[in-house]
């Protein structure tokens, strides 16, 4: 499975040390050119419309908090490990356009409730399908299978994949997060994504919704438009049904335009 840069695998490890200051951050991700033209890049988008131009990752810092610097850098880092092309046939900018689209989803509807940290929920719904990469990288004939066979019958992809080659994207995903040594939590919340009555989490519940929303709206395309409405917990977590979250928002659009502008960094 591919392995973070050596910068990105620096930020994770520092972040788990209780004495890490932001100035230890901002040393490392200015040590990385390519990291740091893009987080600059985000961070000045209409993306966050901040009042003036940042110039530099310490004043990103500054403007924006130690956490969602962190998050932006292991994003933009998940983002540039994608391959552009694969055997599979599997469309990577839709895809990214999904995930990102689920993030940003998640990100606001943790703000709304109240009942997770937004950018763990943001990090969490870009990584969610993350296994899905893995497949088309390095099972890609099954995983043309898997889809294909999922487009046919209205099936779910996760099921097409049990069926075809034993496992699915979810179990991928979450080895995959957990070799990059992510918080245990979004391990779980990426793992029992179709096993939601194991979690009962506000982080699972907002990614979980995200990831309907954004299918049901048909911001971009992962694979699979299959829609599973809201178990128990997590309707009762949220608020509502799907339907009613939908309707509760006028702003999904303006959620899909951000994702946009971010897939383009």
């Amino acid at each position: 499975m591919p392995a973070f840069p050596k910068s990105v695998e620096k930020i994770l490890q520092l972040t788990r040390d209780v004495n890490c200051t932001p100035k230890d951050i901002v040393q490392v991700i200015d040590k990385d050119p390519v990291v740091t033209v893009k987080i600059l890049k985000v961070v000045n988008s209409a993306y966050y419309s901040l009042p003036r131009q940042i110039t530099s990752v310490n004043h990103a810092v500054v403007y924006l908090g130690f956490n969602t610097i962190k998050n932006l850098a292991l994003g933009i880092a998940a983002i540039g490990m994608m391959p552009k092309n694969n055997a599979a046939g599997f469309d990577v900018d839709q895809y990214l356009l999904h995930s990102l689209s689920t993030a940003g989803i998640a990100k606001k509807l943790a703000t709304q409730t109240g009942g997770a940290d937004p950018m763990d929920c943001f990090i969490a719904g870009l990584l969610h399908d993350f296994g899905k990469v893995v497949f088309a990288q390095f099972l890609p004939q099954e995983f043309r299978q898997a889809l294909v066979l999922s487009q046919a019958d209205g099936s779910s992809l996760h099921e097409a994949l049990r069926k075809l080659v034993g496992v699915d994207h979810a179990v991928v995903g979450a080895m995959l997060v957990e070799k990059w040594r992510f918080a245990p939590e979004l391990i779980s919340t990426i793992s029992h994504q179709y096993e939601a009555e194991k979690l009962d989490t506000g982080l699972f519940a907002c990614v979980f919704t995200a990831n309907q929303i954004s299918k049901h709206l048909g911001f971009g395309f992962g694979g699979n438009p299959y829609v599973h409405q809201l178990p128990e917990q997590v309707a009762k977590r949220m608020g509502g049904t799907l339907d009613a979250l939908i309707a509760a928002s006028d702003d999904w659009d303006t959620v899909f335009e951000d994702a946009k502008l971010f897939a383009k960094v």
